[in-house]
């Protein structure tokens, strides 16, 4: 009984939160809504808060009625690899876009790079909340 009460002790809160499920079965690079999750309580009706999980974007395959893990979760891609980004260098009054390809995926504060599409230049740059990559000065 001792080794129970112990096993109980040391595992993680979350293991003994509610748990978020799925309601039905969701591709990996899904970007979760409040209809593809459903609360389930724990022996104390305990919930655990819906909006943690909703608007992030699955890593992993998850099936119908299967518990949704912290770690299948991301921050959702807003930039494709190979997609077409506006590149925008701004200092002071001078502000400078150009066109480029995303070379990797990233999301909102990541930094990926970029080549300018008329100069075939390679740059890095953070990407923005609206889908342009700022590019800083090295």
């Amino acid at each position: 009984m001792r080794y129970l009460a112990l096993l109980l002790l040391l595992l993680p809160h979350s293991a003994l939160a509610g748990a978020a499920l799925a309601t039905r079965t969701l591709p990996a690079g899904t970007v979760l809504a409040a209809g593809d999750v459903v609360l389930a309580a724990d022996q104390d009706g305990g919930l655990q808060d819906v909006s943690q999980v909703v608007g992030q974007q699955l890593r992993v395959m998850v099936y119908e009625g299967r518990r949704i893990d912290s770690s299948f979760l991301s921050a959702p891609m807003l930039v494709g690899r190979n997609q077409i980004v506006t590149i925008t260098y701004q200092k002071s009054a001078l502000r400078i876009e150009a066109e480029g390809r995303a070379l990797s995926a990233g999301s909102v504060g990541q930094i990926i790079r970029v080549m300018n599409n008329a100069s075939r230049v390679t740059v890095s740059g953070r990407v923005a909340a609206d889908g342009t990559v700022i590019v800083a000065q090295n």
